[in-house]
């Protein structure tokens, strides 16, 4: 039977701001969840905070409403649009589904006559009350660990007392793991009880008895109105229990789990699935598996929702778990549903891999000083990388290569610990980088079963870490002249970069790719096709491996290739790898909209990007999708083997940037603003001579790349003085220093982290107002696409910044010179495409802070506000099809849009929450107002000198 007829438009609540634990995987499923309800012609009508996402763009649902996710604002849409006939609050991870249960609370739903879909609320409440989830957990069979709800501090004493420790504690309805600890000491148990109890909004935790060294998994579900149900993924945890999923390393298919077990598992997961409601759509259900040949299971929740493993799942599996979740929520079957990827078959079937999938999280402790970096139950996490290969030893590899922390991978780059006690430390307490520290302990030469106790990963695991060491020491005896083609061939097949098995070889990378094309041991391109190839798939979404030749019987050898080159013209856009703070989903945004432009213009599209919470990653998004590490070598091997007309550098974010230099090297097309106008932007001491040369106010300011030098400027500038690297992206190493002692110890750590860098000192201006334009150039005409102030002060990073559109505060001579200063720098710049400028404002005097030839963080929010599709904009000028002055520009906005930076300091207890030059928000919420008079302009702007840290 096909849908339900009386639906006909649809509410759909999104997740928000960014914050650690709940991130742009939401956006990712909610626009597939609003792409997949358009389909079948119903309006879809969305409410979401979050300016940066492609989900909150106009192209997306029929009626986007950029409103704080209150029951109030949710009161006004529904009066908005009366036709409204149901809500899908499963899309928008726990923020949506909490707002969703206030609202049915309060009312709202039955006073509108709006139904909920694709999930029961009385699913939700048993899920998130851990204790009606115990108890009917019991009650059909499925086994949990011992445990207790506690909704006092006394009670919650009195549990730990029977228990006794280590300890688990979990705050009901909370996000990320919230709240939740392992208490492995009595004395620690008091203070972390008690922010477990304050941090649950109903003030009640669930405490475990804790099941250290067991090992964890995860499924993800779907199932229909008949019943039917999929089991789409099976997911595990190489990290055992005791860190939360979003921090753990993850891989798909499940590597360890015996066939008896995973039916069992599965039968469970249903079973359970069942248990909770009534209700058609997603579902992900996690379970602890003991380490012993008993394997013994136990449930550990259960979520009725699209969750972050479901993105993931969708990426690994190509199922776009979302798209049709949403379908199965207004009222189709699974049997009626085709699977998106091969087209010819039904969407009621079980995705087979011949390929591994491995996920490692992004963490970005160095923004948050003083944090506390082991992992546990609470999610610090801001976003992650996944990687396919046709080992486990390839994708964990590949995935380190997509981190982008200065790593080639594992070992084999003359990185790695060396001091016996530090990696001891790292192994026992679960840090950002034990991946790389089990390597360089198996390096150091501590045995597998000392590893394996200290950490309780899976043996097979580790034993495939050894391999790789054995590998690598093999390797090292030989020299780039007399390696053999299999040696090298087999290096290549587990993962190893170019860069690494340099290292080991002690030769140049480039040599090493030389040898490779003399050996002819090339990246060949594989399907994602979610059925072993059983079927044939009709999406371009590949994974890169390396493969023996086979020999014909005519004597050619080959290895095949699946990813078939057109005789097209063909653009490449580089996206922007792991969420990161600075480098957001706002980047994602700018990417699908190239994407988008490029095949307006009539090219063929290629994407390259491996973060799969983001949209740019869906497999029909671009033309073809190529899901591989943001990283050099990658990139040439897809360039050389679709030779596209060029490659957009200026939308993934710093990411893309940093790869400029050696597109132009290898004399490779960058479409839009050259290298060379690029690298004069970047390079803090050439910027500051265009800017003298033009007669452009700046700070006035010197470089140096030493600390002695950098206290010879110190005695011509005067204090403060403000120290930027070059290079970085969301001011990283930024401080203002107010005396000697301050300057030289910024400049020797900065140094020590970034060797050879040229650092800019310049004389900060105390007190100044701090603004910012973004423009559109094409060489020759510039518009200037929106100017925002800031209502904190010049030295709180602009990305942490409130910002005012249009300025508030900015007379008629300031606002002239800013556009004129823009004007001149875009062009003396020669950019093509976008540009965003910083400025200072002091005494009517408007300084030049920096130029950012390429998106910036601020553009998805100036398109949101204003109604305007302005990456789609410069895209076409990058692409020369268009002049700015093709395009007829209509900005509307009444009163103010205002970006507020959201921060997720609570995931670290004991930080320093001051603000200064290094950005520190991870994500951001639009807030219209009609004037200045409003209440919540008046609070900012009153609180605005708070935070400054200098």
């Amino acid at each position: 039977m096909p849908k339900n007829e009386k639906l006909k438009s649809i509410l759909i609540i999104g997740s928000g701001p960014i914050i650690i634990g709940q991130a742009c995987e939401f956006d990712y499923s909610g626009t597939q969840a609003l792409r997949s309800l358009r389909e079948d012609g119903i309006e879809t009508i969305l409410i979401n905070s979050n300016p940066a996402t492609i989900m909150t763009d106009p192209t997306m649902a029929d009626h986007v409403y950029l409103l704080p996710l209150t029951t109030k604002s949710i009161i006004k849409v529904l009066k908005e649009h009366p036709q409204i006939d149901a809500v899908l609050p499963t899309m928008g991870g726990q923020t949506a589904l909490n707002l969703c249960i206030e609202a049915d609370e309060k009312g709202i739903w039955s006073d509108f006559d709006v139904d909920i879909i694709g999930v029961d609320i009385d699913a939700i409440n048993i899920t998130e009350d851990r204790e009606q989830f115990r108890e009917l957990m019991l009650k059909i069979g499925v086994g949990m660990a011992p445990q207790a709800t506690a909704n006092s501090y006394l009670k919650g004493k009195e549990i730990a007392q029977e228990f006794g420790f280590p300890l688990v504690i979990r705050a009901s309805y909370t996000l990320g793991g919230a709240g939740a600890s392992f208490v492995y000491k009595e004395e620690d148990f008091d203070e972390l009880l008690t922010r477990g109890l304050e941090v649950s909004p109903i003030h009640e935790v669930m405490i475990d008895k804790a099941l250290i060294g067991w090992k964890e998994y995860e499924l993800e579900l779907l199932r229909d109105k008949n019943d039917n149900v999929v089991i789409i993924c099976t997911i595990e945890n190489m990290d055992p229990m005791g860190i939360h999923t979003g921090d753990s390393i993850t891989v798909a298919p499940a590597m360890t789990l015996s066939d008896k077990t995973f039916q069992k598992m599965r039968d469970m997961a249903i079973h359970m699935m069942r248990s909770i409601g009534d209700f058609a759509g997603g579902c992900n259900v996690q379970f602890a598996v003991s380490p012993d040949d008993k394997e013994d299971i136990i449930a550990i929740e259960i979520n009725p929702r699209v969750s972050r493993s479901s993105a993931l799942a969708s990426k690994a599996t190509g199922y776009p778990i979302a798209k049709v979740a949403a379908k199965l929520a207004i009222g189709y079957t699974l049997d009626e549903l085709s699977n998106q990827i091969t087209g010819s078959t039904s969407a009621l079937f079980e995705p087979t891999l011949d390929y591994v999938v491995v996920k490692i999280p992004r963490w970005n402790f160095d923004k948050f000083e003083g944090s506390d970096r082991r992992l546990g139950l609470q999610m610090k996490a801001v976003g992650e990388v996944m990687a396919i290969g046709r080992s486990f030893q390839e994708a964990l590899h590949k995935a380190t290569q997509s981190l982008e922390i200065k790593r080639n991978g594992l070992g084999a780059d003359g990185k790695g610990y060396k001091d016996y006690q530090q990696i001891i430390d790292k192994l026992t307490y679960a840090s950002w980088d034990r991946v790389f520290a089990i390597y360089d302990a198996i390096q150091m030469g501590i045995p597998l079963s000392r590893i394996h106790e200290i950490t309780k990963i899976d043996m097979w695991f580790l034993k495939q870490y050894e391999e790789l060491y054995h590998l690598e020491k093999e390797i090292s005896t030989f020299t780039i002249d007399t390696i053999e083609r299999d040696l090298l061939l087999e290096a290549k097949q587990k993962g190893y970069g170019d860069r690494q098995i340099a290292h080991m070889l002690k030769c140049l990378e480039s040599q090493v790719y030389n040898k490779r094309d003399e050996f002819n041991i090339n990246r060949v391109y594989k399907l994602v096709d979610t059925c072993a190839a059983e079927f044939k798939a009709q999406t371009p979404y590949y994974y890169s491996t390396f493969e023996n030749e086979v020999e014909t019987p005519n004597g050619k050898k080959f290895s095949a290739n699946e990813s078939v080159v057109s005789d097209k013209k063909k653009i490449i856009v580089l996206g922007s790898g792991p969420n990161r703070i600075g480098q957001g989903i706002e980047f994602d945004y700018c990417c699908v909209h190239g994407v988008l432009a490029s095949a307006e213009c009539g090219y063929e599209t290629i994407m390259i990007n491996c973060n799969p919470e983001t949209v740019s990653t869906d497999f029909d998004i671009a033309d073809k999708l190529y899901f591989e590490p943001v990283f050099w070598e990658h990139i040439y091997d897809i360039i050389r083997h679709e030779k596209p007309e060029g490659v957009i550098v200026q939308l993934g974010g710093q990411t893309a940037l940093k790869l400029a230099e050696k597109l132009d090297r290898y004399g490779i097309k960058i479409i839009g603003t050259t290298y060379q106008s690029l690298d004069l932007a970047e390079d803090r001491g050439s910027f500051s001579t265009l800017l003298k040369e033009n007669n452009i106010p700046y700070p006035e300011f010197d470089t140096a790349s030493t600390a002695d030098e950098a206290l010879a400027v110190a005695d011509k500038l005067d204090f403060p003085i403000l120290v930027r690297p070059s290079y970085v992206l969301g001011g990283q190493g930024m401080k203002i220093v107010i005396n000697r002692k301050e300057l030289e110890e910024h400049v020797v750590d900065l140094l020590r982290k970034m060797p050879d860098n040229k650092l800019l000192l310049d004389h900060y201006l105390d007190g100044a107002i701090e603004a910012e334009a973004d423009a559109i150039c094409d060489g020759e005409n510039v518009y200037i696409i929106g100017i925002m102030e800031h209502i904190e002060p010049c030295g709180i990073h602009s990305g942490d910044s409130n910002a005012t559109l249009p300025p508030f505060n900015l007379g008629e001579f300031v606002m002239q010179q800013i556009k004129d200063h823009t004007k001149k720098i875009a062009l003396a710049l020669n950019t093509v495409g976008l540009i965003n400028i910083q400025f200072a404002v002091k005494d009517d005097m408007v300084y030049i802070i920096e130029a950012n030839p390429r998106a910036s963080r601020t553009v998805p929010f100036i398109a949101k506000a204003y109604g305007e599709p302005y990456v789609n904009y410069a895209t076409k000028v990058m692409l020369g099809e268009k002049k700015v002055t093709d395009f007829d520009f209509k900005p509307h906005l009444e009163g103010y849009a205002i970006k507020q930076p959201v921060f997720s300091f609570n995931k670290f207890p004991n930080v320093n929450k001051k603000l200064g030059p290094e950005m520190k928000s991870t994500g951001e919420s639009i807030l219209f107002i009609d004037s200045l008079k409003d209440d919540e302009f008046y609070n900012l702007y009153s609180r605005r000198k708070m935070y400054l840290s200098k």
